[in-house]
Formats: C-alpha cells, sequence, structure tokens
C-alpha cells in the first residue's frame, strides 16, 4: 500500500499519521510544494493526505501549482481513492469538488471543541459527541455537493465532512504533537491576538500530553475508517 501526502509548509508535516502509516506497512511518498510541485502517478496511490498550511486555496496567482494539486485531487476522488484533507487540505477537497471557500467570521486558533453531527446516512464516520481539538484556521468553506456535514463548533459551523466512502475532510488539527505546535506558534505569532476565538500563545502551548494523545488516537480511527478496517458508527 502507498500513502502519498501533499505538504504545503515546512511547519505542517504528517504528525503522527507518520508513525500510524508507518505502523500499518506503507510505503510513504510525498509532494512538498515549497520545494517543488512534482506529482504522482494518481493511479498508482491508495491514500491521498493532503496537509495545512497558510496560503488560501484561491492564491492561484501566487502559487500557480494550487491549479494543478486542485485537479490531481479532483482526479483522485473520481478514481475512488481514499482521500484526508487537514484544515488547507479539507479547504482544497471543498474547491476541487465545486464549493466556495471564503474568510470565515473569525479566526479560530487553539484548543476548542468541536461538537458531532449527527448524520443518518450509513457508511459515514461518527465523531464523539463533544471532543477538544486543535484548530488554526482564518478561513471556512461550503460543503461540496453530496457531502455530509459531520462536525461543527461555536466558531465555525463546517468543522468536517465526508464524501462517498472514502473522503474525509477536517478543518481542524488530530496530528499535531507539541513539538509541531510550537512551531506553529513561532511562525505565526502575529496571529496571536487573544479573542475569544483565538487562544494566547501561553494557553496554546499549556495544553497538557494527554490533549495531544487524545487527538492522535482520534487521527488513527479516521485514519482505518478510510482504510476500511474500522466499522463505521
Amino acid at each position: 500500500m502507498r500513502a502519498h501526502y501533499f505538504q504545503h509548509d515546512p511547519c505542517e508535516g504528517l504528525g503522527s499519521i507518520e508513525s500510524w502509516l508507518q505502523s500499518k506497512g506503507y510505503t510513504i511518498t510525498g509532494t512538498r510544494f515549497f520545494e517543488s510541485a512534482s506529482l504522482p502517478v494518481p493511479e498508482e496511490i491508495d491514500l491521498l493526505i493532503i496537509m495545512g498550511g497558510p496560503m488560501s486555496v484561491n492564491d492561484e496567482d501566487q502559487f500557480p501549482w494550487l491549479i494543478e494539486e486542485k485537479q490531481f485531487i479532483r482526479h483522485t476522488i473520481e478514481l475512488g481513492k481514499s482521500v484526508l484533507g487537514v484544515c488547507l487540505g479539507a479547504q482544497l477537497i471543498a474547491s476541487a469538488m465545486g464549493a466556495r471557500v471564503y474568510p470565515n467570521h473569525t479566526k479560530e486558533i487553539g484548543w476548542f471543541p468541536i461538537t458531532a453531527v449527527p448524520a443518518a446516512s450509513d457508511g459515514v464516520y461518527r465523531f464523539p459527541p463533544l471532543v477538544d481539538v486543535f484548530h488554526w484556521h482564518g478561513e471556512t468553506f461550503d460543503l461540496p455537493p453530496g457531502a455530509v456535514h459531520l462536525a461543527r463548533s461555536d466558531n465555525c459551523e463546517n468543522q468536517a465532512f465526508q464524501l462517498g466512502r472514502s473522503v474525509l475532510g477536517l478543518q481542524f488539527h488530530l496530528e499535531v504533537t507539541p513539538e509541531i505546535v510550537r512551531e506553529m506558534v513561532v511562525h505565526g505569532r502575529s496571529e496571536l491576538v487573544p479573542s475569544p476565538s483565538v487562544q494566547s500563545e501561553e494557553e496554546i502551548l499549556a495544553a497538557p500530553s494527554e490533549k495531544y494523545q487524545a487527538i492522535n488516537r482520534l487521527m488513527g480511527d479516521i485514519l482505518a475508517f478510510l482504510q476500511g478496517t474500522r466499522i463505521p458508527g
């Protein structure tokens, strides 16, 4: 099995996803767009993982590789491959599948809860009723046509969605480690203007190890769902 990841910023790597993939025997390859925009043959991958980044999906003039990336994402989804999008990655899936991506009414940065949206459909991923997760985003998206809404927060309505059986978009970060969060804080301090939806640097970095362990386990559960080894519900 081969997993390919798209990385848009040096700070936002695979985190806990990498160790999960290794434990399941995946061959891991990647495109780091800040180094090269070389893309794989989509038919040769089993799982596409699209990570976060500070740019907008609409910044095609500044980052022209976004055009080809979105085309690749759409083609991969149409092939029936498993696809996971994290933060910018979820926005890229939404955009690639015809939905609008635009500024949220507020930035959401720090540890805030998401609430599961009850889904009537069979075969969809079901989040815990309420769980604290890590956020760092200023944009949001409309749900792509045919998507199932999975989670929301007080600050952002569309926090997670599923397309078909094998595509999940997460507006939040479940993969982060303390090291990744520290690096994000260092490079993104200018955004940390405390408000009801933006925590201070001190609040963000004070999160105990148990919080990271909980979200990393949840990410593993989601990956198992996409792999087909976890029964939905």
